[in-house]
Formats: C-alpha cells, structure tokens, sequence
C-alpha cells in the first residue's frame, strides 16, 4: 500500500531554551515528494509542550490529538502524559497500526513516543528523528559540544545537514521555540539548499 511519509525533527535544549525543528517534505510511496512545506512540529497545552512527528502524517495527526488529550488529563506533566499515550498506543487495537513517532519536549526535558509502548528521554539534551534522524542526530551533537549556538540554531543546522544527505529531508525547514517562562516563538526559514 502507497503510504504517505514525512520527517525529519530535531530537538535541542540550552541555556534555557528548548527548540524542536522540521523539515517540510511528505513523501508519498518511497518515490514522489507531493508536499515541500508541511508543518510538522505543533504547540500544546497552551504554548507550554512542544510536538514534532516523523512517519505517516495521518498518523501522527491522530497522535497529536491523543497527545493533547493526555496533557489536558495530567494538567499538562509531560511525562505522565506520554507514558499514558505509550501505554495506549502500544494496547489499542487501532493506533497500534499508526506507524509514526512523536517528538515531544516542554521545557525541563525531551522524549520520544512510539507505537512500540517505548518512551525515551536521551542522556543529552539533543534528539532527532525520522528518516534524516541519523544525521541531524550527529549533527546536533557536534553543534552542541563544539559551538556556542543556541538551542534554535543547532535545530535548523543540524536539519540543513541532514536535508543534505537525506532524500526524504529537505531544506524547508521550520523552528519552534520555547523558552523557561512557556512562550513560544516561531520563525520559518525558506531557502533552496545552502
């Protein structure tokens, strides 16, 4: 079956700052890019929770909405919330066919969701995922051990760098941030290739 696919996200915490960044491209059937822009990264929980998808866009947008549901139950504790999704997630009939993963972050820390009932907080403040989730992986740690950028600006370079070696990650990239006090700020950069 012809799936539409969409990623890549990156997530970095510093001095403060928790930034999650996504590339623009869905991809239908391993061979067709049918969107450039897409927004993959969203505000929940009055601007307090950060969520970014990799996978089958529907899915993912299935999973936001479950997401937002847990949040409002557990008055917004990241935590609670995601290990309630994984929980569900991993023994509903229905969303165990939901293939995507969930990036998710407020301000203290960053997991990721999957459908497998995992939930996984890395050992540094830095995670990526999704088809170039490899890449901007490394990339974002490099950044984060050797420069002095922020957290906003390790998200976007590491997607650029991966959207140079990935071919399901283009440079359309988007940022949103989110600092201490819970506002988030966002900006949008749309270049061809750098």
């Amino acid at each position: 079956m012809d799936r539409f696919e969409a990623t890549t996200i990156a997530a970095v915490q510093k001095d403060g700052l928790t930034a999650m960044a996504g590339d623009g491209q869905v991809t239908f059937s391993q061979n067709t890019i049918m969107k450039h822009q897409a927004k993959k990264i969203r505000t929940l929980h009055n601007g307090t929770i950060l969520a970014g998808f990799a996978g089958g866009a529907a899915d993912a947008f299935a999973l936001f909405e479950r997401f937002e549901t847990k949040l409002e139950e557990h008055q917004g504790q990241l935590l609670r919330a995601a290990v309630e999704l994984a929980k569900l997630w991993r023994t509903d009939r229905t969303l165990r066919r939901l293939e995507a993963l969930l990036t998710v972050a407020d301000c203290r820390q960053i997991l990721v969701i999957s459908g497998s009932g995992d939930l996984i907080e890395p050992d540094e403040p830095v995670l990526a995922v999704g088809s170039g989730g490899p890449y901007a992986m490394s990339a974002a740690k490099a950044l984060y051990h050797h420069t002095d950028l922020s957290a906003a600006e390790i998200a976007r370079e590491s997607l650029k760098i991966a959207a140079d070696v990935c071919v399901f990650t283009n440079h359309q990239i988007s940022v949103v941030t989110l600092e201490s006090g819970g506002d988030p700020s966002k900006w949008n950069e749309h270049q061809g290739k750098s």
